[in-house]
């Protein structure tokens, strides 16, 4: 290729917001099927167990959220772990053990045998994401705000393509299928740690400053990164009120067909995979504090847009409100999601950690271990109620935001 061709590719993928990606291909290939597994994930677990083996899906559910809830402490295990051997170890013991719990899946007869799979299952999943942010500045640490939202867009397009695997194959060959397809995602897990294990790192240079010794400077930071897990805490309960509540709210509430959840879903897919590295190159390059505040502003209403055809006198609005709302959920997302990622490994000299790691994954694995339980005990108490209380969250977030600013070398603070 000539040099005013590689010229005016590097010219286009700057302006798309995409980081360099020569040289980084296993990095993109391991997120992308550790993606995969992941959107294949939920739906395989409940299918087999109640499909194949005739279980009561009260039961299994139990049993899944036992397992899950078994798995919190692993966030602060994996933090530990990674400050001894690296984030990029971390990542490939995460796969291998998601791999086994999945393996484990075919053996799985009783409600206790589903609860310790899922205890495996969901120990990898939190020990990849306590390592994973990290390992993005190891990988790629003077691009490490492009990648935040590439590997955002990587992720939806990798569980897009596992929902949709599975859901084809279901559809052609019936339950029959689940067996080969829990064995095809226990493989995905093992090509997704053999790809992490072929990376080059590099720990990221701090720019000259001296090591923060100081112990009230560590409190001070300590107490930064405490409120960056507060405000993490919306966006989380979000991420899952739109595939524990959507569909349910859709169809019961709003007597919409089953396939309103699915077109909604599939737009936001869409959305956020296209417009994540544009917009967070363009619009936010510099301030994902303030991407923060615009994107809690916007989610706010989305939520209003999602109640609105639950009020009285306005079903009418149900198909108009619904993409309305997963429009602005999906900008709201593409905001939030790279922002707060960043924030999380740059807000504190501390922050890409094992401890705080742990402890900022620790908000993402109990937001979704108790949204399922929260929204739909909300949604039986009234439709509007989920919407309201996350809107609620939001704006304590919004409020909240201003104080995750980043102290430089010489003790001022960085508008990030």
């Amino acid at each position: 290729m000539t040099a005013p061709a590689n010229a005016r590719r590097a010219h286009t993928a700057r302006r798309l917001g995409l980081p360099p990606l020569r040289g980084h291909g296993l990095f993109v290939t391991g997120n992308l099927i550790d993606s995969v597994g992941n959107g294949m994930l939920l739906p395989l677990g409940l299918l087999y167990f109640t499909e194949v083996l005739n279980l009561p899906l009260a039961t299994v559910g139990a049993a899944m959220t036992a397992g899950q809830a078994l798995a919190l402490p692993v966030t602060f295990l994996a933090g530990r772990l990674m400050d001894r051997v690296g984030p990029k170890r971390v990542v490939v013991w995460a796969n291998i053990l998601s791999a086994a719990g999945f393996a484990l899946f075919l053996t799985a007869r009783e409600p206790w045998h589903i609860a310790g799979v899922h205890v495996l299952v969901q120990a990898g999943i939190n020990m990849y994401f306590t390592a994973q942010r990290t390992l993005i500045i190891h990988v790629a640490p003077a691009e490490h705000r492009a990648w935040f939202a590439f590997t955002g867009s990587l992720r939806n397009i990798g569980l897009a393509a596992g929902a949709g695997t599975a859901a084809g194959a279901l559809s052609l060959f019936g339950t029959g299928s689940l067996r080969w397809l829990i064995a095809v995602d226990a493989a995905t897990y093992l090509l997704a740690a053999a790809c992490f294990a072929g990376l080059t790192t590099s720990p990221p240079q701090r720019d000259g400053a001296p090591p923060d010794d100081d112990p009230s400077a560590r409190s001070v930071h300590t107490r930064r990164h405490l409120v960056l897990v507060a405000v993490n805490l919306p966006y989380v309960l979000a991420q899952a009120l739109l595939s524990v509540l959507v569909a349910v709210y859709a169809t019961r509430a709003l007597d919409l067909p089953a396939s309103a959840a699915s077109l909604l879903f599939a737009v936001n897919t869409v959305i956020v995979s296209a417009c994540s590295t544009v917009v967070t190159a363009h619009l936010a390059p510099k301030a994902p504090r303030r991407a923060v505040s615009a994107g809690y502003l916007v989610m706010t209403a989305a939520m209003g847009a999602f109640a609105l055809p639950a009020l009285p006198g306005a079903a009418a609005t149900a198909w108009a409100a619904l993409v309305a709302a997963i429009v602005l959920f999906s900008v709201a997302e593409i905001l939030l999601g790279p922002a707060l990622s960043e924030l999380s490994v740059t807000l504190t000299p501390q922050a890409a950690g094992g401890f705080t790691q742990g402890l900022y994954q620790f908000s993402w694995a109990v937001g979704m271990v108790a949204a399922p339980a929260l929204f739909t005990l909300l949604l039986a108490a009234g439709p509007v109620l989920p919407w309201g209380f996350e809107a609620a969250a939001c704006l304590l977030a919004l409020l909240a935001a201003p104080a995750l600013t980043t102290p430089d070398r010489h003790g001022r603070r960085s508008p990030r």
